[in-house]
């Protein structure tokens, strides 16, 4: 055998002895990440039992409530009065529309900024 064969066998040698002892830690780093995922696992409060689950109410499923709301008015300022801080507002809450109609956006208007809609012309 001449030294380039022998080089080349050497070389080769090894290149399969990096590519066993790459996949070696592969296999390792795999186990080790089932081992610590069971510990993981082990720690969790147990599953809840058929009986502790959620449970509906008596009387039904709970349905949907559709109405519109208004928020309330914000106080006007007195001739030469000054405004109102925020800290001077009260909880602005909103009440029960009398209106049953529900809101629309314009025509031709996407309805949010910058939304894709030619807008109100």
């Amino acid at each position: 055998m001449s030294t380039a064969s022998m080089q080349l066998a050497a070389a080769s040698g090894l290149m399969s002895l990096v590519l066993f002892l790459v996949a070696v830690a592969l296999l390792a780093l795999l186990a080790g990440g089932f081992w610590m995922n069971s510990r993981v696992k082990y720690r969790e409060s147990p599953r809840p039992r058929p009986e502790e689950q959620p449970q509906l109410p008596p009387e039904g499923p709970v349905r949907e409530v559709r109405e519109n709301r208004e928020s309330q008015e914000v106080p006007q300022i007195p001739k030469g009065g000054r405004p109102l801080t925020p800290y001077e507002l009260s909880n602005m809450d909103s009440k029960p529309s009398a209106s049953k109609d529900r809101r629309r956006w314009s025509s031709g208007s996407s309805g949010s900024f910058g939304g894709g809609g030619l807008g109100a012309h």
